[in-house]
């Protein structure tokens, strides 16, 4: 099934209808009735978007700039979604299972407090990649996000599972709050990395300024690196092989929590 977005939408569109779950088993002429909020307003799905076709193999096809269009994949189970496009905030939030592929750049919150299942953004995305909403203390709990350019701040906020790969820049305060899981930033690293991580591993291939409730253990070649390389490869990031094969310092922290947390520079 294909959706075409022909009217660009002048507040936030939320639009969590939009996901393999809600929409299997559904014609076209089904889905097109589905109401969407527009602002404080309730809208036919066919306001915004022409649908055509069927649901085959549970996946969705979404088209357009849909930057503001939130929620695209809620609570999203099973099947694939892909936009072509840019999309807009909560992308895959609470998602526990199938994949998102974005070819574009995508909001803020992109799989907030999800489970299960893969994003890949072939683009960049916002703040709070992985992340706990404000007011809770638990983010991403399960899963992978690949993220083929930059991330901006607070990727993998209370990050308690999971994986998420950044293929270029990370803003500041990168696995904040962060309980376990793993993080990869393949470019740099912004402010303050790890801030009260309590477990889990921030992984990049450049050096950092550290916090000073780190300390440096030692520099070796983790073995467990290269599968996690070889993996992103095909995934479409771009792995060097010095990555593979090279030595990364260790540091652990943040002493302020259980200090058992652990960022992996690239010794160069």
């Amino acid at each position: 099934m294909k959706l075409v977005l022909h009217t660009q939408p002048e507040v936030p569109l939320e639009a969590e209808v939009i996901s393999p779950d809600f929409l299997n088993g559904k014609t076209a002429d089904e889905v097109a009735a589905l109401t969407l909020f527009h602002g404080n307003n309730e809208v036919p799905l066919s306001e915004f978007f022409d649908v055509s076709g069927e649901i085959e193999n549970a996946h969705i096809e979404v088209e357009g700039d849909l930057t503001k269009v939130k929620l695209l994949g809620h609570k999203m189970s099973d099947g694939s979604l892909t936009i072509k496009g840019s999309v807009g905030a909560h992308l895959g939030a609470e998602m526990t299972g199938g994949e998102i592929l974005v070819e574009g750049n995508a909001g803020d919150w992109i799989g907030r407090e999800m489970s299960g299942g893969r994003i890949i953004i072939k683009g960049d995305a916002g703040h709070l990649v992985g992340s706990a909403v404000r007011g809770s203390a638990t983010g991403m709990l399960g899963g992978e996000i690949i993220i083929q350019g930059n991330a901006r701040n607070e990727v993998g906020n209370g990050m308690r599972r999971g994986l998420i790969a950044i293929g270029g820049d990370s803003g500041d305060f990168t696995g904040v709050n962060m309980k376990a899981g793993t993080i990869f930033v393949l470019g740099k690293l912004g402010q303050r990395p790890g801030a009260g991580m309590i477990r889990g591993s921030i992984i990049s291939t450049q050096s950092a300024e550290l916090l000073p409730t780190f300390t440096y253990n030692t520099t070796f070649q983790p073995s467990f690196l290269r599968n996690y390389m070889i993996y992103f490869r095909k995934l479409g990031l771009d792995i060097r092989k010095e990555y593979i094969d090279g030595e990364y310092q260790r540091w652990s922290g943040d002493s302020l929590e259980l200090n058992k947390g652990e960022i992996l520079l690239y010794a160069d």
